[in-house]
């Protein structure tokens, strides 16, 4: 029997009833995704895409009105399915007069964690996420990135086997936007499953496995990350010590020079923000001419 997906959503459908009128808005349209077990996957699109009522429908936050969401073959709506998730929202909010140990000592009680044990998670996740020598201070004093980091450090205080991060480096610098990466990375190592969102296209694409990427409630574009970046109408070649002439001739020249080899040959590769602008600009504009969803 194969292994389950660590996120699986069928024909999800999600839809709002807003104002007096109690007019219909369909926030995410028949969407389906899968995230296999210790994959990094991406999802991303612009603001008003669907993605944070998606990630909250997976989360077991809302129920859809149409189709299904599992977390290791378990309906996402089951107490024991959010035991399997740690969750690090877009703006996390931690009790200032807590020092960055006390935070996390509470995340663990939470969780149920008590003695020896929590003590070492405590220490493991300090150490992970670089804050051991800010552990007694007060998170008041704590900068955006490091509050990102913490908030990292509560999500897998429990050792989840799904990781849920919503815009981790949001209004982090550089640093430590470039730290957080790093960290997803290392996330990927211990054999987690990740499922991110992010604006930052650059990053996303040095840590995504796969990606989906969302317009106006619908997946546009879904796969893995090398293919969807893949011009598959063109092919490159890499040649190693070629002579400006071998660079005019065709390939089957370059057996004839000595010295000369093909490095790499394949399918040039796009950016993940170059496609993701040109799925989500043009779904814009042919949805501009649909009628208005009543």
């Amino acid at each position: 029997m194969s292994e389950a997906a660590a996120v699986e959503v069928e024909n999800l459908t999600k839809v709002f009833r807003l104002g007096v009128m109690r007019s219909a808005f369909v926030a995410v349209r028949d969407l389906s995704l899968r995230v296999q077990p210790g994959e990094v996957y991406g999802l991303i699109g612009p603001n008003g895409s669907g993605k944070s009522t998606t990630m909250k429908v997976i989360l077991g936050l809302l129920e859809p009105d149409q189709g299904t969401s599992r977390i290791f073959g378990s309906s996402s709506l089951r107490v024991e399915s959010r035991r399997e998730v740690g969750f690090l929202p877009e703006n996390p909010y931690f009790y200032k007069h807590l020092t960055g140990r006390e935070t996390l000592h509470f995340y663990g009680r939470l969780c149920g964690l008590r003695g020896s044990e929590l003590r070492e998670r405590e220490q493991e996740m300090l150490a992970l996420t670089r804050l051991e020598d800010a552990a007694e201070r007060r998170v008041a004093g704590y900068s955006k990135g490091m509050l990102q980091r913490l908030g990292l450090a509560q999500a897998l205080i429990h050792q989840p086997r799904l990781v849920v991060l919503d815009e981790p480096t949001a209004g982090v610098d550089p640093e430590g936007s470039r730290m957080i990466r790093d960290l997803i990375l290392s996330f990927k190592e211990r054999g987690l499953t990740v499922l991110v969102t992010s604006h930052l296209l650059e990053q996303m694409q040095e840590v995504c496995d796969r990606v989906g990427i969302m317009a106006r409630g619908r997946m546009v574009k879904e796969g893995p990350l090398e293919e969807l970046i893949a011009v598959e109408n063109q092919t490159e070649m890499v040649l190693e010590n070629a002579t400006p002439e071998l660079l005019a001739e065709v390939r089957v020249a370059v057996a004839r020079h000595a010295g000369a080899s093909i490095v790499r040959s394949g399918h040039p590769r796009t950016t993940l923000e170059r496609l993701f602008l040109e799925n989500t600009v043009e779904n814009t504009a042919a949805a501009s001419s649909e009628p208005h969803e009543e």
